[in-house]
């Protein structure tokens, strides 16, 4: 889906999302991926949900957000518990949603200014 036609801001939008897919500032990427405002890395190392480890979590706590927006896929997850502890001990908020979610809640939070890491996988 295709849901933003231009971005003029300095800030890394998402312009859509397909199967297999998520556009940012008119690239397309196929693989999980981490997108902030200001920075994107395009190879995040787990390839599927089933691959998070607490180690994945790390990468994303060292961006300094105020949440972190989890991307699961085509469906819904809830990553363990023991996974996202250092998260949670840093009182950084956590949101799990298929990734079509992710993507425009992304956007929204972006736009508002906040300090929002989004976690991709693809859907």
């Amino acid at each position: 889906m295709k849901f933003i036609q231009e971005d003029t801001s300095d800030s890394n939008a998402i312009q859509g999302y397909a199967k297999g897919q998520v556009t940012i500032n008119g690239i397309s990427y196929h693989r999980s991926l981490i997108v902030t405002p200001a920075k994107l890395i395009t190879e995040w190392e787990p390839r599927e949900f089933s691959d998070l480890t607490e180690d994945n979590f790390g990468l994303l706590i060292d961006l300094h957000p105020e949440l972190i927006l989890l991307g699961t896929g085509g469906s819904h997850k809830f990553p363990h518990p023991s996974l996202t502890g250092s998260i949670m001990q840093r009182r950084i908020g956590l949101e799990a949603m298929g990734t079509a979610a992710a993507c425009r809640t992304y956007n929204i939070l972006m736009a508002e200014g906040r300090r929002v890491v989004a976690a991709l996988f693809m859907i």
